[in-house]
């Protein structure tokens, strides 16, 4: 029986998507461990950019979904990650962490933010707090006192929303997930055939 988390899901007539909305996409929500997997691997397996875009998992059709905590901590000691130390708790809330990546997005730092936050949550063990968000925004060069504003901004929110409700559109299910431009491939094990797709 295929995994489910492995599915391809053919694109929809989905309209309004602007000219930096055409490529290959990475939605991600930090509150599910399998996307801390897949981006700690995809910068270095798809040929091709992907825009890294933060969405609300508890809005798509399966939510975050069940954790398989052992599976993690094997996939991770597999592929030379640090050892997995989990957040409590599991799953947390992700609201602030995700409107600051909406937030480093606007400044171009939505990956290293990304990695940097991922990587306190699950190779740290903390959950994505105010203080421990800091900590990441810090790691990338971002200042306390702007991220804090940052969180706040309209902007913010407004893009989260629209990013969320965008890969709803475009009929992500779950994450992580990889928008290739015309399909939707769900899972950190779909990488691979995500890659293919975009060579």
């Amino acid at each position: 029986m295929a995994d489910p988390r492995l599915t391809v899901v053919a694109a929809g007539g989905v309209g309004g998507d602007g000219p930096e909305d055409a490529g290959p996409a990475f939605y991600f929500d930090f509150a599910v461990p399998d996307a801390y997997l897949a981006a700690e691997r995809i910068l270095s397996l798809m040929p091709v950019p992907c825009e890294w875009r933060p969405v609300r998992a508890t809005a798509l059709a399966d939510g975050v979904g069940a954790i398989d905590r052992d599976a993690v901590v094997a996939t991770a000691e597999a592929r030379g990650l640090q050892p997995v130390h989990w957040p409590d708790p599991l799953p947390f809330d992700s609201e602030l962490a995700l409107l600051a990546a909406c937030f480093a997005k606007a400044g171009g730092k939505t990956v290293s933010f990304s990695l940097a936050a991922f990587r306190q949550a699950y190779a740290g063990g903390r959950a994505l707090t105010e203080e421990t968000v800091l900590l990441a925004g810090a790691a990338c060069e971002i200042h306390p006192r702007a991220l804090l504003k940052g969180v706040e901004l309209k902007a913010s929110r407004t893009e989260l929303d629209r990013l969320t409700d965008e890969a709803v559109s475009r009929g992500v299910r779950s994450v992580p997930a990889v928008w290739t431009g015309a399909d939707v491939l769900h899972g950190d094990a779909a990488l691979e055939r995500a890659a293919a797709a975009l060579n």
